[in-house]
């Protein structure tokens, strides 16, 4: 074999492996190309997930309530008007009540205006029943004066005694300065003995009821002689 022949299988041989390369080569832009494209996908349905959620989120809320279980609605809806009802009765309880306290209201101010003189007039008979026994004792045949007249003090005391229980007060200012406020002059007389506008005679005695005057006492005035 001479030295040609020999180097033309080692050519031969190596030009296979050669080869190999270069199909690599070719190859490894298609495989470049084929892991781009899903990249590239992946990104648009990441867009189009995100851009369908902004315009779906409105939409999330009434789809969950359409998807309840129509049988929670119920008992829902049955607990609204449970609810509902407890606060009218709640209210009409209230109304009547306000009523009741009312109608009470104006019953214990007529029963006040009605009976404001119960406990006056209580007293008041005691005074009366005096006054009828001194009248029966006048009309007996053999009536005592001094007695009458003794039962006639002891009943204007009880009086007396009543009407002051009740706020009720005598004005009997003889001798004392004359008052517009609670006098009343019925004339004048000259007197020496006296200052000039003072009360020298009580015609009709006056009342106060709890300071407030019920009726002027009606007296004489002095003036100067």
């Amino acid at each position: 074999m001479t030295k040609e022949q020999e180097q033309q299988p080692l050519g031969a041989s190596a030009h296979p492996e050669a080869s190999a390369p270069v199909e690599d080569v070719g190859a490894s832009p298609s495989a470049g190309s084929t892991t781009e494209t899903p990249v590239d996908e992946a990104a648009t349905d990441a867009d189009l997930a995100m851009a369908h959620q902004d315009s779906g989120a409105p939409e999330s809320e009434p789809a969950t309530r359409l998807d309840q279980d129509p049988s929670e609605l119920t008992m829902l809806l049955e607990d609204a008007r449970s609810r509902a009802d407890d606060a009218h009765n709640q209210v009409l309880r209230i109304r009547a009540e306000m009523e009741n306290m009312s109608r009470r209201q104006a019953k214990e101010l007529e029963n006040a205006h009605k009976f404001a003189l119960e406990g006056f007039v209580k007293e008041l008979l005691q005074v009366r029943d005096s006054l009828e026994l001194g009248q029966a004792a006048a009309a007996a045949e053999d009536a005592d004066l001094a007695k009458l007249r003794e039962g006639t003090e002891l009943t204007l005391k009880l009086l007396r005694d009543v009407m002051s229980k009740f706020g009720v007060e005598r004005i009997d200012p003889e001798g004392e300065p004359f008052n517009p406020e609670y006098h009343q002059a019925m004339s004048m007389q000259a007197r020496a003995d006296v200052p000039p506008n003072t009360v020298v005679q009580v015609v009709q005695s006056g009342y106060l009821l709890n300071g407030r005057l019920m009726r002027p006492a009606l007296v004489m005035v002095s003036q100067a002689a």
